[in-house]
């Protein structure tokens, strides 16, 4: 199979072929630690995720880098901190934590690389001082500006003209701009904000440089794939492309573009006034973090998705019926039952339907539904079949994160040690009843149960139970 990418450079999907074959490299654009992570900021991680995972599937015989970022010196950190009275360390760090609390509830793994924006000033310093040299930039009153006339393309990505640019873009307002586009590489800083030392004075790096120095640290000044949501397309990969070519005249920067689109929330744009902004936090209180993932992944992620719980709900009973299915692939490795003959046959048949959506652009609503049909095929399986039939289904499904617990602990998510042995109680008291004929008691316990949303399965080696819904 072949990777086919969407470029939103060449506004095409296209094969995708790395600079080396060896040595696969990605970055992605990761949060401005000065708040909690919502559901919007959840959408890149579970998607590039993905991508990350199918990268290293594909190129397994070779390195795959992944590197996404933790920006944290910016004007809205600055500003949250001052309105909170918390110090800019502190926020920084629990918002951090915070956020990789999110990103695991999320099922993502961890990257690579996560380098930080404060880490690598030095780098910003150096790469500046070619902008300059290069008459790329300029220096004026303590500030430096990128000189976007000097750059004859500026605008290649969003495909925006001049007056929309300038319209558009998130540009700090300055008096000593050249031209209104022009934006800022380094701004001074006063004596209670965050600041370094710099040939043009004490004073910290703008939002954009951030992302163009670490990508060239730790990949290289040409790498294969730019990630992260649709609305950084303009300004920020607009002026990260700016930036590291005319630094880098002779080097083509990032090969491949891939934006997820935009994110709605109950049908109308995220808004706290409006009561649907959602923290992934605030979701984990009401929702497996499993379904959160899924529900992203439920639509196409070059589309607009509008995320409700609604939805939540329905991938949560959608997961349901996944774990039904790896719970009978469990049953049947717990019975060692054989599997058929045609065992590579069966498994390259389910693994190509599901293969073949998600090395076409990530495809994952086409893969989901093919573990869907996977997922029934399961159910309605002989025995003999369970073992071809599950190990292509746990392989496709770890692939987009899913399925990544044993059935059991899915099952009874949620419920404490002692619930669990409430039931287990129950359970043996219903049993005891059986064996004492009395039916009538059996069925007003499993009645009980059934209203605390427990559903038991009797079978030949005894009766099990798990949460329904």
């Amino acid at each position: 199979m072949t990777l086919q990418l969407h470029n939103t450079l060449t506004r095409s999907k296209q094969r995708f072929l790395p600079l080396d074959r060896a040595h696969v490299r990605m970055y992605v654009c990761g949060p401005t630690v000065y708040d909690e992570v919502h559901i919007g900021n959840a959408r890149p991680l579970v998607i590039f995720d993905v991508l990350y995972r199918l990268l290293r599937r594909s190129y397994r015989d070779a390195q795959v880098t992944y590197v996404r970022n933790i920006t944290d010196v910016d004007d809205k950190i600055i500003d949250r901190a001052a309105e909170s009275g918390e110090a800019i360390d502190d926020l920084t760090a629990r918002t951090t934590e915070r956020f990789h609390d999110a990103t695991a509830a999320l099922g993502c793994l961890e990257p690579d690389v996560e380098p930080r924006a404060t880490d690598h000033i030095a780098e910003m310093i150096a790469m500046i001082e070619i902008l300059i040299e290069k008459e790329h930039a300029y220096e004026a009153e303590g500030e430096v500006l990128f000189s976007v006339p000097s750059m004859p393309d500026y605008g290649k990505l969003s495909g925006r003209n001049r007056d929309e640019m300038i319209a558009g873009a998130r540009v700090e307002v300055s008096s000593h701009k050249r031209d209104p586009a022009d934006f800022i590489l380094w701004k001074p800083s006063t004596d209670d904000q965050p600041g370094w030392d710099s040939p043009w004075g004490r004073g910290r790096p703008g939002w954009h440089i951030e992302c163009s120095a670490m990508s060239e640290k730790y990949l290289g000044p040409a790498f294969d794939i730019h990630g992260g949501g649709v609305d950084l397309v303009f300004p920020h990969h607009e002026n990260e492309i700016a930036q590291s070519l005319c630094a880098h005249p002779d080097q083509s920067f990032a090969q491949v573009w891939m934006h997820n689109g935009y994110l709605m929330s109950e049908g109308e744009k995220m808004s706290k006034s409006l009561g649907n902004f959602y923290t992934v936090t605030e979701l984990l209180d009401e929702f497996p973090g499993e379904a959160l993932r899924l529900a992203l992944l439920a639509t196409h992620y070059r589309q607009p998705l509008d995320f409700t719980k609604d939805g939540v709900r329905e991938a949560t009973a959608r997961l349901n019926r996944y774990y039904l299915a790896l719970k009978a692939v469990e049953d049947n490795e717990d019975n060692e039952a054989d599997a058929e003959d045609d065992e590579s046959t069966a498994k390259v048949a389910e693994e190509t339907e599901f293969g073949d959506a998600l090395y076409d652009d990530l495809n994952t609503p086409a893969a989901l539904s093919a573990l869907d049909q996977q997922a029934t095929r399961i159910i309605n399986a002989k025995p003999g079949e369970l073992g071809v039939l599950g190990e292509a289904f746990r392989a496709n499904a770890n692939q987009l994160g899913l399925l990544t617990e044993p059935s059991d602990q899915w099952f009874k998510r949620g419920t404490s040690d002692d619930e669990q042995t409430q039931i287990e109680a129950l359970i043996q008291q219903r049993m005891d009843a059986r064996a004492a004929k009395d039916f009538a008691e059996a069925d007003r316990i499993r009645d009980e149960l059934v209203a605390k949303g427990i559903v038991l399965e009797d079978g030949a080696g005894g009766t099990t139970w798990r949460r329904g819904g």
